[in-house]
């Protein structure tokens, strides 16, 4: 992936980190993918690294970003696309994230005005939670449908409703995104 990338992960003790933690290794085992990675929603890719180069963690704490009241993240059907980062994932309703989406792309060359941001945020942001990067053909409806199953016995909810279907607020963090997976780490951390 070209560039840096902002990502929002739930409250640091929300219930539902280690729930999708455990699910990401469960489907990169049952796919034979060798990719693992954080539980996070991109907010936007693309960042030049000499956005932040002075500062990282100062870059990220100055961005004017929503309150942690603003920002709700609820989890929907899983679906697979022929797109190596949305192999499995399952669908955030928009309507709680576009506003924090929009912020975040402003940082990306062209989108500095709120208006384009927002244009960007409402056509083509396209809001997720992976559980499976891997270059493969999109996953089969039987083996979306057997997933959906699994994610129902750790009690997540793909409905949004609840602790364990979705959050408010979270943490938004910089990754270095055009580094190998194995390298995809927080480098700036901010808590909303």
């Amino acid at each position: 992936m070209p560039g840096s990338s902002l990502w929002l992960l739930p409250p640091d003790d929300h219930p539902l980190n280690p729930l999708l933690t455990s699910l990401i290794q469960t489907t990169s085992a049952k796919f034979a993918s060798p990719h693992l990675f954080i539980p996070h929603v991109t907010l936007t890719s693309d960042i030049p690294p000499s956005t932040y180069a002075s500062s990282a963690q100062k870059w990220l704490h100055d961005l004017p970003l929503p309150a942690a009241k603003d920002v709700a993240v609820k989890l929907g059907k899983l679906q697979s696309e022929d797109v190596f980062v949305r192999k499995l994932y399952s669908k955030v309703d928009k309507a709680g994230v576009k506003e924090i989406g929009a912020a975040a792309r402003m940082v990306v060359e062209g989108y500095a005005d709120w208006t384009k941001a927002l244009e960007w945020a409402e056509e083509s942001y396209n809001p997720h939670v992976s559980l499976l990067y891997h270059d493969c053909p999109p996953v089969s409806d039987k083996d979306v449908a057997e997933m959906e199953k699994m994610v129902a016995i750790v009690g997540v909810s793909l409905e949004g409703e609840g602790e364990l279907g979705s959050w408010l607020g979270g943490r938004v963090v910089l990754v270095e995104t055009d580094k190998p997976i194995s390298a995809w780490a927080p480098i700036a951390e901010r808590t909303l």
